[in-house]
């Protein structure tokens, strides 16, 4: 006899499209877990700033993996994954439905489709590469990749250095890492995915007001605290959306104004990347929902499609 799949919905879309919203109430009709798929709300230090729910928000709906790492200690996505699975079963042992919510790709597609078994990079060689020019390095990518440097922008410094370091350290392109993936758990559950992609000018019309709104509910004392720690700048809590805007006006090297149109901006700018990514990423058959959550039935109707697929 065939064991059926446990469920996993997964909610999936740009910041400010109602995924939250979207996911309590589906919680609160077929008694879910929601977790976390963000990679700014894991930490407990950007509470107001990456917008987690609240409390009220909340309701009585169990959430989990929000506010659940410090700062000074950087999630990755093999990070998150292995904790999301975790939590992933433990719904699944009490028998509620697990509601992955979040617009961190990149998570989304690590948990589902498994980890590139990539060995450790020699140090020697990851120095070498990243003291060396971008220009320097899509060269000599060329030479031993040719395939991935015509894929990438000849100016993605990040990329290209990664892709560089492991070809070198390893004798082996990013390819055919990548093609060895493990770990993911898609083929092993029962998937009702559902991407918010609701009309970019209302989703743009939201980044302003829910800016300035974090800042006068403490966005401006939870940065400031966070300063304090002198924590490395380059650690992903301290680059997260509105995070350097803030700084900046902490520093008086702003007004308070122009912080909250450099917040709008990045986040517009952040929501651009996730609209093109869930656009194009995410499998064909995955539905894409554009109405905007607050029109009337949208919700409903929403939900009606998530449950119709478990």
């Amino acid at each position: 006899m065939i064991k059926e799949k446990p469920p996993l919905v997964v909610i999936a879309g740009p910041t400010a499209s109602g995924k939250s919203d979207l996911a309590a109430a589906l919680g609160a009709s077929q008694g879910g877990v929601v977790i976390n798929a963000d990679s700014a709300q894991i930490y407990r230090d950007l509470s107001v700033v990456a917008a987690t729910p609240s409390t009220e928000e909340m309701g009585d709906v169990p959430h989990r993996l929000y506010g659940a790492r410090d700062g000074a200690d950087a999630c990755s996505a093999a990070d998150w994954a292995a904790i999301a699975k975790r939590e992933i079963e433990r719904a699944h042992d009490a028998e509620m439905l697990p509601i992955l919510v979040g617009g961190t790709g990149l998570y989304i597609r690590t948990l589902l489709d498994g980890i590139a078994p990539v060995p450790d990079i020699d140090p020697d060689i990851r120095t070498e590469i990243r003291a060396t020019s971008t220009p320097d390095n899509h060269a000599a990518l060329q030479e031993l990749d040719p395939e991935k440097a015509q894929a990438l922008d000849a100016a993605d410094t990040t990329r290209i250095a990664r892709a560089l370091e492991v070809v070198r350290s390893t004798g082996k392109p990013l390819s055919y890492w990548q093609a060895q993936k493990e770990g993911g758990i898609g083929e092993a559950v029962r998937l009702s995915p559902l991407i918010l992609l609701p009309d970019r000018d209302w989703l743009e019309a939201r980044f302003e007001r829910r800016f300035r709104q974090m800042m006068d509910e403490g966005a401006v004392e939870e940065v400031e605290a966070l300063l304090e720690r002198n924590l490395d700048p380059a650690l992903p809590v301290m680059r997260a959306i509105g995070v350097p805007e803030i700084a900046a006006y902490l520093r008086g090297e702003t007004s308070r104004e122009d912080a909250i149109a450099a917040g709008a901006l990045a986040t517009r700018q952040y929501a651009k990347r996730q609209y093109t990514w869930f656009r194009n990423q995410p499998p064909a058959y995955w539905p894409r929902f554009t109405r905007p959550l607050d029109e009337d039935g949208a919700m409903d109707e929403a939900m009606v499609i998530v449950t119709n697929a478990l």
